[in-house]
């Protein structure tokens, strides 16, 4: 079972920006719907919509660090459908606003250059 629950969460991690309901998941693992949830839970200690959440969130803060491209359009690129509800997950999981996040990091590497 951990295979097949590894070969969705690999498709999630690669297609993060798609969106992935758990009768999607449960088709590329080839179970059930609800035993997908369970197993996955079970399995990664966080139900697949938060581990996707997740993974989105990582990307963004990635993108936020090492491109110019506006929140916005992370947002959109990393497979959210609203800019509010970004940056409103965003802020809950990092403790920051999108924008907040890009000067720290920007911020943090000339701090690092001065001393």
């Amino acid at each position: 079972m951990l295979r097949r629950l590894l070969r969705a969460k690999d498709r999630m991690d690669a297609y993060s920006h798609e969106d992935w309901p758990v009768r999607r998941l449960a088709r590329v693992s080839g179970v059930s719907a609800s035993h997908f949830a369970r197993s996955f839970q079970q399995a990664f200690g966080v139900p697949p919509h938060r581990y996707l959440l997740s993974r989105r969130i990582e990307r963004a803060k990635a993108m936020l660090r090492d491109t110019d491209f506006d929140v916005t359009a992370i947002a959109f690129d990393t497979g959210w459908k609203s800019l509010g509800t970004f940056g409103r997950v965003f802020r809950t999981v990092t403790g920051e606003s999108p924008t907040a996040c890009r000067a720290r990091e920007q911020l943090e590497p000339q701090m690092g250059l001065s001393r």
